[in-house]
């Protein structure tokens, strides 16, 4: 079975693209299941109801958050109430929302998504490697795909997860940092890796912000506004091709998708 994880969705922009080419995706790439990290999609910080209801709408399957999770408090609502979004899960269990959920891919087959926070260069939360063998303790034996979403900043994290997860879950993909890049491999147990699959929104930015107001607080220091940039958009993902009854990995491809303006 095919599985897309979508990387960071920034702003309208990256939500366009999504809602304008998912489902060309979904027919193209004869995708099973879809993810889609949307910490960012709600002007570039936090993810809306609305947001929300898109994306699903546009065909993604289960949404997984990150360190902007309630930079939008209405979601609350969704993340208590749905089972296709989640928390990271090594936040603590009062914080709403779930961190892990099983959910049916169009071939019918029981996908587990989990959603875990990197702690170097992060807010302090909970023990990633306590966390995640907790989390494989209640997930039902029968279910033998699993892909985890890490939302890290430091690439040493993610490759550690990787390689503590290796042989126990089908993918360990990483989120984050808005740059795709290019170490996608399977372990030796069957586990697809990747460090981070990369940012869905305009590429002509400083990571989905208009450059210039970046540039200018860098460089100055005075306070500017960072707006959503809207030029060379492109969806950033990652596909993983699993074998359904083993839950291990059979390939792991980088995919890029121009926007079809940009395209003509």
């Amino acid at each position: 079975m095919r599985i897309l994880l979508i990387g960071d969705i920034v702003g309208k922009p990256g939500r366009h693209i999504v809602e304008q080419r998912l489902a060309d995706l979904r027919r193209d790439l004869a995708l099973d299941f879809v993810i889609a990290n949307a910490e960012n999609a709600a002007d570039g910080s936090g993810l809306t109801c609305k947001n929300y209801r898109q994306l699903i709408g546009a065909g993604v399957d289960c949404i997984t958050m990150g360190d902007h999770i309630y930079r939008r408090l209405e979601i609350e609502t969704i993340l208590e109430s749905k089972d296709n979004i989640l928390k990271p899960a090594n936040y603590p269990p009062e914080a709403p929302g779930r961190g892990w959920t099983v959910l049916p891919a169009a071939n019918g087959v029981p996908v587990a998504v989990v959603s875990l926070m990197g702690r170097v260069f992060m807010r302090p939360v909970d023990c990633p490697w306590h966390t995640i063998d907790r989390v494989l303790e209640e997930i039902p034996s029968e279910v033998r795909v699993r892909i985890v979403d890490v939302h890290a900043e430091a690439t040493s994290d993610k490759q550690l997860l990787g390689r503590y997860l290796d042989g126990r879950v089908s993918a360990v993909l990483g989120t984050h940092t808005h740059v795709a890049t290019a170490d996608e491999q399977i372990f030796p147990g069957g586990t697809a890796f990747q460090c981070d699959v990369g940012m869905t929104g305009a590429h002509s930015s400083i990571l989905g912000r208009e450059v210039d107001p970046v540039m200018e607080a860098t460089v100055t220091f005075r306070p500017a506004r960072f707006d959503v940039a809207r030029e060379d958009v492109r969806i950033s993902a990652t596909l993983v091709e699993v074998a359904p009854q083993s839950g291990r990995a059979l390939s792991i491809e980088r995919i890029s998708v121009r926007d079809e303006e940009d395209q003509r």
